[in-house]
């Protein structure tokens, strides 16, 4: 990519970053989500190489990734639009690959995920390479600023959103952090939403430019990589486009900012000095929160490490030593969210959502430590492939568990022995949510019929009652097609009900 088509990009993703701030800042899902996938793909097909001709096969990506995003503004349903919201981008970023003449339906799983990975660290880095290229040559004999100061400049761009977004992660998670944050960053001159609106178009544009400069230039490691799946990933990976300068500023600020919720976390959290002082809350209600926000910071951190670890042109030690730091300090996080999601489920019981959230942490833990491995052999080629079996036993072990039957059997275990609830926690069984779990749940509702308070007795009786009907005369359930293991000891169980 020459210096006009740089600036070109540049033109080009400053204001999508304006229209992003205006139509996703602080507004719900709905008609902005098209709108922004729309100006995306227009964009990317606007500054893609024109010698280089999209595969045909690849034209249903950005079909998909249009589809996807009008989803969002015909279903209310939050999680099915941050589900719907997730796929269009993630169809959006594989269109944008495919305009710039790189075949992506035809390639192989490994070599489609060593392209997903290295399309990330563009849109994290790619605009750093973008600012180079547009900007101003010197002449001969006239002085410029060093060279380092220009790498430290470019690693100050890329941390700096990266330690808003993991700021907010862990401000909202944590309530101390949140007011230690806004002391910090408190301005006695008020102006307004300024600042954030600022950041938030800033931040937007910079992605914008990092994947449209996927477009501009394709992903130069897959030029001439195989289409099968014998393709080595190593060979992949040979021109990494980061320096290790910018590597470095950007573990700088990350590791400096969890070292900052770290400590929090060992004063406070694991230390129990006083929260009701600090935050104007009971130690409770300070540690039953934030789990979800901590599990997503420690997937992005993971996230930050692998792009890194893709695009960085020299592993030194400063850089081994600030990784394998992010990686301590990130288990660390991840040890708050289960201690708070275990505080949390002892007094308000489990959940499937709050059992998936608790494999998810292991799932986590065990992945960070992996990563931490493969970059101490410099090995990360094989990280994929170590997350896919992590993945794979992960869920074997969720399938072996039983998760709803987990789920019923300890809710039950509160209701009939009440001292395992906290002084401060929810006593009594949730019947109408027992009733919502899947069959594996009905033989451990059965058996403990007998044990309950007859309040609660009544309540899960009728809920299995009703199960009992359903399980008997639904067409879409007795046909012999629809054989399920779990689903015949429901029908043992229920069977058994006087």
């Amino acid at each position: 990519m020459d210096r006009a088509a740089a600036r070109r990009l540049l033109v080009i993703a400053i204001p999508i970053g304006i229209a992003a701030e205006f139509l996703l800042d602080g507004t719900a899902f709905g008609i902005n989500v098209p709108i922004v996938i729309a100006l995306l793909l227009s964009s990317g097909w606007f500054v893609r190489r024109s010698d280089r001709a999209p595969d045909r096969l690849d034209m249903w990506l950005p079909i998909a990734a249009i589809v996807l995003s009008v989803l969002v503004a015909v279903r209310a349903d939050p999680f099915v639009a941050l589900l719907d919201v997730s796929a269009a981008f993630a169809f959006t970023g594989a269109s944008i690959a495919a305009f710039s003449g790189l075949a992506v339906t035809r390639r192989s799983a490994s070599i489609v995920i060593a392209m997903a990975a290295w399309a990330f660290g563009a849109v994290l880095f790619g605009a750093a390479s973008v600012l180079s290229r547009a900007r101003p040559a010197f002449p001969p004999g006239v002085a410029h600023r060093p060279t380092w100061a220009l790498a430290v400049g470019r690693g100050l761009f890329l941390g700096l959103p990266l330690a808003v977004i993991f700021a907010i992660l862990f401000a909202s998670a944590d309530p101390i952090f949140g007011r230690a944050v806004s002391d910090v960053l408190g301005l006695r001159i008020d102006l307004g939403d300024l600042p954030g609106r600022l950041v938030f178009a800033l931040a937007a544009a910079w992605f914008a430019a990092g994947l449209l400069s996927v477009a501009a230039i394709g992903i130069p490691p897959m030029e001439w990589a195989s289409l099968g799946a014998a393709s080595r990933t190593a060979t992949l990976l040979a021109d990494r486009p980061l320096g290790t300068t910018e590597a470095l500023v950007v573990l700088v600020i990350v590791d400096a900012l969890f070292g900052l919720f770290v400590g929090l976390q060992l004063a406070y959290l694991f230390g129990g000095q006083d929260t009701l002082a600090a935050a104007g809350l009971t130690y409770s209600a300070y540690a039953r929160r934030g789990y979800f926000e901590l599990v997503a910071a420690a997937c992005l951190a993971g996230g930050v490490l692998v792009a890194l670890e893709l695009n960085v042109v020299r592993r030194s030690r400063a850089y081994l030593a600030l990784a394998f730091g992010l990686v301590a300090l990130t288990v660390v996080v991840l040890a708050s969210a289960a201690l708070r999601l275990e505080l949390y489920q002892d007094a308000y019981g489990w959940t499937e959502l709050r059992l998936y959230v608790a494999v998810s942490i292991v799932t986590l833990a065990v992945t960070l430590v992996t990563l931490a491995a493969f970059v101490a052999f410099d090995r990360s080629r094989w990280l994929g492939h170590a997350v896919a079996v992590i993945g794979l036993v992960s869920l074997v072990g969720l399938n072996l568990l039983a998760p709803s039957a987990f789920v019923a059997s300890r809710n039950v275990d509160r209701a009939i022995h009440p001292e395992l609830v906290p002084p401060d926690g929810k006593a009594g069984l949730d019947a109408s949510y027992l009733g919502l779990l899947p069959d594996d749940a009905v033989p451990v509702l059965v058996a403990v019929l007998p044990d309950l308070p007859a309040q609660d007795a009544a309540a899960v009786r009728e809920r299995l009652e009703i199960r009992r009907g359903q399980l008997a005369y639904d067409p879409a359930l007795t046909t012999p097609a629809a054989w399920n293991l779990g689903r015949e000891q429901a029908r043992a169980a229920l069977a058994t009900l006087p």
